[in-house]
């Protein structure tokens, strides 16, 4: 976080920093660890002198934010005194004077070296370009395999940064929501922190779109009472079973997060009203003996299925099969008194507490190599197979990593009864490859169920999979599309490139050379240019098309010619070097943009101040960020385009944040209509639009099957409001059952 030095601290500040300090002692001396109180007195005095004078952007003393890290990793992960001191020093190597050598000859070796990593991956995961951010992210992830609490501490450092989000400038705040949600959210829930991992959610959601967070906030608050009502004639008889098994228990009803029901919102284009599972009841209760949880998981599962309808797809068994990150839970869902499904989890304590505060509450129930730890090695060890591919590309990299943190699991079976955890999807091939690399690069088919499938086949949970295999079977690049798993995606690309490998070359030589004459630096803005260009999405692909044969570089492509003046990529580029650099016409000025201040989106008759980005159609109205294109142009860009998640977490300085001004123009909007058929239905809605309304059709497809009518129409208006005012009169329209923007 940005710092100002202002050295004078006020005696209410002192009182404060103290207060705080032993706020976190307090809450280490409750915990259950062993009590290095000394220790933790040193570092918070060490770090305090060597903060002296330093603020943060809010104007408050900088040694509250350590204090704010500590207290987050010892009270809501459930750290020791080795990672309170890591957290009260996290950033003294980097603010200030010391070293790492400093911090081991005060306190020792082990709180040094999470120092250190805390260090090395400082500022956030990613830098200003794509390739400082694989690399940063690759820091991340090889401390985090050498010590977790490098990582888990981060973690607090981030949730931290988050909830102080609000003095930060406006362009930081989405670059810093971007960067959490893309990567920091995932991180959170595979490590099994599921509060973080919440929160860090609903923090980026509420700077990224403010308006509809409020919204759900204010519709949560005055649909309160009527859920608790709801809550209370569900819960009461089950209670009452509970009660007569003579069990110890906490019920409560947790409530969804206001993010999870936007994404459910915006996925299923419905008003919140809409959304039933606003909550899920969850049961936790006291097993002082481990072996007995599972027996005690599905009493309670049969007292609930004795009262009320279950769900016969919506049962999951995480007791015996737990998560890769090692929740265990056992979810059911039944119909509810008022004819909605709600979902009901049951958990033992030690199942909740480490659901809440994940590995960090393995290492207290672990007895010799567990379960969890194990789990644990699991994990880490597919990290560490991806970080030995040495992906040349950037996003690639992050994308495969994000595969691997924020998947839905299945579990399938090999033939010799071997449990296997799987993301959602996977295929036979991401099987064969999970097994082994060889495996992956000869199989040819596969047996599920002991039935021959293709290898392309998705797998169910609880399949057993056999994997067939030929020896003249050679990798294939469509392959990837197949995949769901990171492991699987690594693996198949280092078996492409010892395939590719000589047509690569061959192809990078012929590039090279092409560049060279053009008088074009091959930067990676130039090679990701020339990807786009050809829609390849990676360096070797690029390569191996050359190479092959299969696209040609003529020379009109960068040569001015009759048919293309300036040449097209040139055009395209607008880089150079030399006398044909020289020789491209000046363009007309840009306006001035700066990235600290809200850029106002103006379109009028004389132009417009900013361009629309090709990946998403976003209109007035809609939540959008600004981005500094290569050419100096300001790209607009809808919050929820794929595209500008990746722009937020991977190019922070190009970021702006954007309001809407003086809007003189349509703009094209597709409405999605379904109902039930009726004569006259069509004349009705066109009379509407085009006749009251006075709106512009551009399209109309319209199907009927079995009686129900659905309509894709493409209109022109001004701004979201024009849209949601026309969905709203659509649905007056007799037989019309709903109307969304699409």
């Amino acid at each position: 976080m940005d710092t100002d030095r202002n050295p004078i601290t006020t005696p209410q500040e002192e009182a404060l920093i103290e207060h705080e300090f032993q706020d976190l002692l307090q809450g280490y001396i409750n915990s259950n660890h062993r009590k290095k109180v000394e220790i933790i007195e040193r570092a918070f005095r060490f770090a305090k002198k060597a903060h002296g004078g330093i603020r943060r952007r809010s104007g408050e003393p900088y040694i509250l934010h350590p204090i704010a890290v500590a207290k987050i990793a010892s009270r809501e992960i459930g750290l020791g005194s080795t990672s309170i001191c890591a957290a009260l020093l996290h950033d003294v190597v980097e603010d200030t004077e010391y070293t790492v050598e400093d911090i081991s000859s005060h306190f020792g070796p082990k709180i040094a070296e999470l120092v250190s990593g805390l260090t090395k991956i400082s500022g956030g995961i990613f830098g200003d370009k794509a390739s400082l951010q694989a690399e940063n992210f690759r820091k991340l992830l090889l401390t985090m395999s050498e010590d977790i609490r490098v990582v888990l501490i981060k973690m607090a450092d981030r949730l931290h940064n988050m909830r102080t989000l609000g003095s930060m400038a406006p362009n930081k705040q989405y670059k810093i929501a971007g960067e959490t949600l893309y990567i920091y959210a995932p991180l959170a829930y595979r490590l099994g922190l599921f509060n973080i991992k919440t929160e860090l959610e609903d923090l980026s959601f509420k700077y990224e779109h403010p308006k509809a967070y409020e919204d759900i906030c204010e519709k949560l608050r005055l649909s309160e009472q009527r859920r608790q009502a709801v809550y209370s004639d569900f819960s009461a008889p089950i209670l009452e079973r509970l009660n007569g098994m003579g069990l110890n228990y906490d019920a409560k009803a947790r409530v969804k997060s206001a993010y999870s029901i936007w994404r459910k919102m915006e996925t299923k284009k419905i008003p919140f009203e809409e959304v039933y599972d606003l909550y899920a009841v969850r049961i936790i209760f006291d097993c002082p003996d481990p072996a007995s949880e599972k027996t005690v998981a599905w009493n309670i599962y049969s007292a609930i299925t004795d009262l009320y309808k279950l769900h016969p797809e919506r049962t999951r068994d995480w007791i015996s099969s737990p998560k890769a990150n090692g929740y265990q839970a056992l979810h059911l869902t039944v119909m509810g008194p008022d004819g909605n499904w709600i979902e009901v989890q049951i958990r033992s304590r030690r199942m909740d507490e480490i659901a809440e505060k994940g590995f960090a509450a393995h290492w207290k129930y672990k007895v010799g190599e567990g379960e969890e730890e194990t789990e644990l090695h699991a994990w880490l060890a597919t990290i560490k197979d991806i970080l030995d591919d040495p992906t040349p590309n950037a996003v690639d990299f992050l994308d495969t990593v994000k595969l691997n943190l924020f998947a839905a699991e299945i579990v399938v079976f090999t033939p010799k009864g071997e449990l296997l955890t799987l993301p959602q999807k996977a295929t036979v091939l991401d099987v064969a490859f999970t097994l082994h690399s060889a495996i992956g690069t000869h199989c040819i088919a596969g047996k599920v169920n002991h039935k021959l499938v293709p290898l392309n086949h998705r797998l169910s949970s609880g399949d057993q999979v056999e994997v067939l295999t030929s020896k003249s079977q050679h990798p294939k690049a469509e392959w990837e599309q197949y995949l769901a798993s990171a492991k699987a995606r690594t693996r198949l690309r280092k078996a492409l490139r010892a395939e590719l490998a000589p047509a690569i070359e061959k192809g990078k030589e012929i590039l090279a050379r092409f560049l060279e004459e053009g008088e074009v630096k091959a930067t990676n803005e130039v090679i990701t240019k020339m990807m786009a260009y050809y829609k390849l999405t990676s360096r070797d692909d690029l390569y191996y098309k050359l190479g092959s044969d299969e696209i040609s570089l003529d020379g009109y492509i960068l040569k001015d010619s009759p048919k293309t003046s300036p040449g097209l990529l040139k055009k395209i580029f607008r880089i150079g070097t030399g006398k044909k650099a020289a020789e491209t016409a000046p363009s007309a000025p840009k306006p001035v943009i700066n990235p600290k201040e809200v850029y106002s989106l103006r379109i009028s008759d004389e132009g417009q101040n900013f361009v629309f980005a090709p990946c998403c159609r976003p209109v007035p109205g809609d939540d959008v960020m600004g981005f500094i294109n290569d050419d100096g142009d300001l790209e607009v860009h809808s919050l929820t385009c794929p595209r500008a998640q990746v722009l937020k977490a991977g190019y922070g300085p190009r970021i702006v944040a954007t309001r809407w001004e003086e809007v003189q123009k349509s703009f094209p909007a597709t409405i999605q209509i379904e109902g039930v058929d009726r004569h006259g239905v069509l004349h009705e809605l066109t009379g509407l639009i085009s006749n009251q309304l006075n709106i512009d059709i551009r399209a109309l497809n319209i199907s009927t099957r079995a009686e129900v009518f659905t309509c894709r129409l493409d209109v022109l208006v001004h701004d979201t409001s024009g849209i949601a005012d026309l969905c709203a009169k659509i649905k007056k329209i007799a037989g019309v059952q709903s109307a969304v923007r699409h």
